[in-house]
């Protein structure tokens, strides 16, 4: 069986280092925060082209300190897409606000800007955009709408570290950026992280205090802040992964472009991207078979996955958003169709080859037996 992830591969790789780095961190006593984190933070600010790194305990947490300190409360809207994890919106309603959902762009997934501008209303005070499975959004004309309508831009750029546009990389286009360092990202730690970047020292002071019971000093409590703190073993690991992100980037996109050229036309590939906007932290092919095609890959000994099941919008647990089936055609037909492959550095060309003649045999195999319906979009 080729795996979807294999983490064994990453860590075999680098395993001295990482567990020097590790070792050292234990025998300094001190586990949260402290020298550490701070190395991490200021390398990760430098590789982003931020001022500050915040690092944190996750993604989710990068994401809500993120929009208290942007001062979004109660009674506000926050505007964001269905297609993504449902932490972008749960962080949202953690800081009282309403979530606001606009549909993505069909080609590349990611927050339509014209559907944006026309869900602004007196209560939108800030927009999320997902740079989903390692794309980033459209950032000039969602940046040039924002700034129109006051709104504060904060990136959801927890599945997109490195990934650049003209000289900006995620977490450097919004006033603030949220990264995840779940395990399986590009760039993961050896549990759970995260870190919000930006280049406002105002912004960075007050995500310092949110973090840390809302503390400037010691027992002086000026916010009413969290524990949200990021261990002291996690930034250790993270920046020594740090040193090596490029490269496993640049392998993950030869893996996508072999995907790319060998994949027939029986499936539908996900749309081209710029050589340097998309990280390909996800490959996602379409198919109108997609449960069928998924079982005939498990049988033929590769394993995949599905990102995302089911857009926030139809989660049992966000009904209350009030936007039933057929509110979000894009994100809805994208769900029903999507199907993951293996894609990590550590692939090796023959199994590349394996997943592309599987892939290929197994959709050409259901639409000889059992011809599609049209995928409607």
């Amino acid at each position: 069986m080729i795996p979807f992830l294999d983490l064994r591969r990453q860590y075999g790789d680098i395993k001295d280092e990482l567990e020097g780095a590790v070792l050292a961190t234990l025998r300094s006593g001190q586990y949260v925060l402290g020298e550490q984190v701070e190395r991490f933070e200021r390398s990760f600010a430098d590789y982003c082209g931020a001022r500050h790194v915040i690092a944190v305990s996750s993604g989710t947490a990068a994401l809500q300190l993120a929009l208290l300190a942007a001062g979004i409360k109660l009674g506000d809207e926050v505007i964001t897409v269905p297609t993504t994890f449902v932490a972008t919106v749960a962080a949202i309603a953690y800081c009282g606000a309403t979530p606001v959902l606009v549909d993505v762009d069909p080609r590349t997934l990611t927050m339509d800007p014209e559907k944006l501008e026309k869900a602004i209303t007196p209560r939108t005070r800030a927009v999320v955009p997902v740079h989903f499975h390692g794309r980033l959004a459209d950032m000039a004309a969602i940046g040039a709408i924002a700034e129109k309508h006051g709104l504060c831009v904060i990136e959801d750029a927890c599945q997109a570290h490195g990934a650049e546009r003209d000289g900006v990389r995620a977490g450097a286009f919004g006033a603030m950026g949220c990264f995840s360092f779940y395990p399986g990202k590009n760039l993961g730690a050896a549990g759970e992280g995260g870190a919000i970047t930006t280049s406002d020292d105002a912004l960075a002071e007050r995500l310092r205090m949110l973090r840390d019971w809302g503390q400037r000093e010691r027992s002086v409590h000026e916010l009413r802040g969290y524990n949200l703190r990021m261990d002291a073993v996690q930034g250790a690991v993270l920046d020594v992964k740090l040193r090596y992100l490029d490269g496993w980037n640049a392998a993950r996109r030869r893996v996508a472009q072999a995907y790319d050229e060998g994949l027939a036309g029986a499936v539908e590939r996900p749309s081209p991207a710029g050589p340097a906007d998309h990280v390909r932290h996800v490959y996602a092919l379409c198919h109108p078979q997609r449960d069928a095609l998924r079982q005939a890959l498990s049988d033929a000994g590769i394993a995949t996955n599905i990102h995302y099941l089911r857009p926030v919008h139809l989660q049992p647990a966000y009904a209350d958003l009030a936007a039933g089936p057929g509110s979000f055609p894009v994100a809805e037909r994208y769900a029903r169709t999507t199907l993951s492959l293996p894609i990590y550095p550590e692939l090796t060309g023959p199994e590349i080859g394996r997943v592309i003649d599987a892939v290929n045999a197994c959709a050409e195999r259901l639409e000889t037996t059992n011809p599609p319906m049209e995928m409607a979009s």
